[in-house]
């Protein structure tokens, strides 16, 4: 299979859209643009400016690696830490709500196609 080639600009704009979208994933993204999401995470740690948009709206910095070593301002203070927890909670929250919504599709639809059938 030929590789695929995109231009920077196409990747630049790949990274925005992760970056500024709210509560948006790698994962996400990767899959809504049709590329690998380890190449999107090649051009975010490439590209990207380090800031990610939470799913309430607010920038927060992107994340140390599990760990890995502390965000680059330092260790965190308590109150960092609890503003990042609950963002993630809120991002979670999102996540399972798409999740359960599609789980619920999917299964509607199967029950529909099931009927159909003339098995």
């Amino acid at each position: 299979m030929a590789r695929k080639y995109y231009s920077e600009e196409f990747r630049r704009q790949a990274v925005d859209l992760y970056e500024s979208t709210p509560g948006a994933t790698l994962k996400g993204i990767a899959t809504d643009l049709g590329v690998a999401r380890g190449t999107l995470k090649h051009w975010v740690d490439q590209y990207g400016t380090g800031k990610k948009t939470a799913p309430d709206g607010t920038t927060i910095p992107r994340l140390a690696s599990p760990g890995g070593p502390p965000p680059p301002d330092g260790p965190e203070t308590p109150e960092q830490e609890l503003a990042r927890l609950r963002a993630r909670v809120r991002e979670l929250e999102v996540e399972t709500t798409k999740l359960s919504t599609e789980r619920e599709i999917l299964q509607r639809a199967a029950k529909y196609f099931a009927g159909e059938t003339n098995w």
